[in-house]
């Protein structure tokens, strides 16, 4: 027997699922969320937030070794990361805490537990089954978002996962990050930055191998200044713990010993306890999700949003792509969707990666060599003035076609994680490379690079 009806279900307390929830209630739909750990999701309790917060102490300790050249006396007494990690961690159960009366104030329901669904109707929608109590929806949406992978290799679990990273209340002296995707990228920065002796393993030639070349390459240029270890064509094959530290093996030689050692070698999505194969809902052979543009998986009335599809595994982009479904859904507004081109990204390096749009290869892959023209350049931002061998900010511009439509922005330096913002939405209007030359530069600021290249 039924014990709750509702017009939408949202599986996975998340962004996505936080996000579609709520906007459903907004237009009065009766709304319910499921979440069987802490409410939030990877990027409030384990991700993005947190992750913010300790680029941001990177960033201060960067100011203050940087104070010197401009002849200010500061001396660095040392940094305390257990209390820093506490501070952190009272605000993350701030906003953990908050989202009870969010849900509340906005008439979602918050049903806590483990999500099966039992059966889908013809007409769409379905029963959930949370421990002993049914539910119904006339519209479920999937949000469960995605964990992160173990490589199945001897020893494995004496790593780490950047879950593990997140609940260090000590800093690790010496570690080994093994990854060369944006999450890598940015736990071995933090680590350095507070002291920390830090190599980066990575399977290939470089980290961050999709983004721009003139990215990848600064990039690599920046992790030497900063004293990472940066280690190629390293495939761990085992980790043992030995009396000195955990040494790993890989194909090329033996890695040793280290503190710690984190994986962030890729996600998988959670999607395997949902009994989705018996109600029939589609797979890849990863566990992600497929779905049409509007949203819903091959059941009627069953929709994914988020990591779980594979797809621009960002939080803005569950977020957005919640809100146009309910938005399509409830508020009379049938043709709402999200459009997955175009999405601006960051990566909380140091300096970080602000990018938005085709990389050069992608451009001439799908406009054709010929059609593609690429303005770039290179120079010492105006903070690093006084500091010597600093490593450059980089920026490109990629256009195609006779009007030299931007179809790509990418840059690394001080501040273009701020900046990026702003050309995403000129690039997704369309802007041409004259567009970009006649607006006045701001002057003498990085940006203004971008709207003077030549």
């Amino acid at each position: 027997m039924t014990d709750t009806h509702f017009d939408l279900i949202a599986i996975g307390g998340g962004s996505g699922g936080l996000s579609v929830a709520q906007r459903a209630a907004s237009y009065g739909a009766k709304a319910a969320l499921i979440e069987r750990d802490r409410m939030g999701g990877t990027c409030v309790i384990r991700g993005c937030v947190p992750k913010k917060m300790m680029w941001f102490g990177a960033e201060q300790l960067a100011a203050i070794k940087r104070a010197e050249g401009y002849a200010i006396d500061v001396t660095l007494n040392g940094v305390n990361w257990s209390e820093l990690v506490a501070k952190r961690e009272a605000n993350i159960r701030g906003i953990e805490n908050w989202y009870d009366g969010y849900l509340s104030d906005n008439k979602v329901t918050a049903i806590r537990g483990d999500a099966v669904i039992e059966s889908v109707n013809p007409e769409g929608g379905g029963t959930i089954r949370v421990g002993d109590a049914l539910y119904t929806a006339d519209n479920i949406v999937i949000a469960v978002g995605g964990t992160p992978t173990v490589p199945d290799i001897p020893g494995a679990d004496l790593g780490l996962t950047s879950d593990g990273f997140f609940e260090l209340v000590n800093r690790p002296q010496r570690v080994a990050v093994v990854g060369a995707g944006y999450i890598a990228v940015e736990l071995a920065g933090v680590l350095q930055a507070f002291g920390s002796d830090v190599s980066l393993l990575v399977r290939k030639h470089a980290p961050l191998r999709n983004f721009d070349p003139l990215m990848t390459d600064a990039l690599v240029e920046s992790i030497s200044h900063q004293g990472i270890e940066l280690v190629t064509d390293c495939t761990p094959t085992a980790l043992a713990r030995t009396a000195d530290g955990i040494v790993i093996d890989n194909t090329a030689r033996e890695l040793a010993p280290f503190d710690a050692v984190i994986w962030a070698v890729g996600r998988k999505p959670l999607s395997g306890s949902l009994n989705l194969d018996t109600v029939g809902v589609v797979t890849d052979a990863a566990g992600y999700i497929p779905t049409d543009e509007w949203q819903e998986t091959n059941v009627k009335g069953v929709f994914a949003i988020g990591d779980v599809t594979g797809r621009a595994q960002l939080t803005p982009v569950a977020i957005a792509a919640g809100r146009r479904l309910a938005d399509r859904l409830y508020g009379g507004k049938p043709e709402r969707k999200l459009n997955y081109d175009n999405i601006a990204t960051v990566v909380f390096s140091h300096p970080p990666i602000g990018t938005v749009g085709l990389t050069e290869p992608e451009a001439k892959a799908e406009y054709g060599e010929d059609a593609v023209t690429v303005y770039q350049t290179r120079f010492t931002p105006m903070v690093d003035t006084f500091e010597e061998s600093a490593p450059p900010t980089a920026m490109k511009l990629v256009t195609v076609g006779d009007d030299e439509r931007v179809v790509g922005v990418h840059a690394i330096g001080h501040g273009v994680d701020e900046m990026i913002q702003g050309f995403a939405v000129a690039v997704r209007m369309g802007a041409t490379k004259s567009d970009f030359d006649d607006t006045v530069a701001i002057h003498p600021t990085s940006s203004e690079e971008l709207v003077t290249m030549r």
